[in-house]
């Protein structure tokens, strides 16, 4: 009984792994049919997805293992994440390469509305004050309405 008492927590911790490489790989892998992770997706074809990854789970075969396996049954569209090699490669460089790009445009676009707003401020002309003679009619006109 005491040997019992022991393999019960050995039992329900070697399922508490599987079920935890199980929800690893479902996290990393799409439904073909839904086009989304296969852990969401609730379609007979994701089910079916879901069996061969637990019966593979079950076999022992490692992460990358499951992986190829998707691979070569549905297809590279299976992977969640691109490869980091070829035409994959540029669903990481291009986001970066954007992000650059915009960063640059707008300090130029910054740059050139403040050189533009300098130079605008240099060639603004003094305002000069009224003149001796407009001074002395202002006064004349004003004097008359004097009541």
């Amino acid at each position: 009984m005491a040997l019992a008492a022991l393999a019960l927590p050995t039992a329900a911790g070697a399922a508490s792994a599987l079920r935890t490489e199980l929800n690893e790989i479902e996290s990393e892998v799409m439904c073909p049919v839904c086009g989304t992770l296969l852990e969401l997706a609730e379609s007979p074809q994701a089910t079916r997805e879901k069996a061969f990854v637990e019966k593979l789970v079950k076999q022992g075969q490692s992460k990358e293992e499951i992986k190829e396996a998707l691979v070569v049954q549905y297809g590279d569209a299976v992977l969640a994440e691109p490869k980091g090699s070829g035409f994959d490669l540029s669903a990481y460089v291009v986001p970066v390469v954007a992000f650059i790009l915009a960063a640059l445009l707008l300090a130029l676009a910054v740059w050139r509305w403040r050189r533009a707003t300098s130079s605008r401020e240099e060639r603004r002309p003094e305002v000069e004050g009224p003149s001796e003679e407009d001074r002395k009619r202002l006064d004349a006109d004003l004097a008359r309405y004097d009541l």
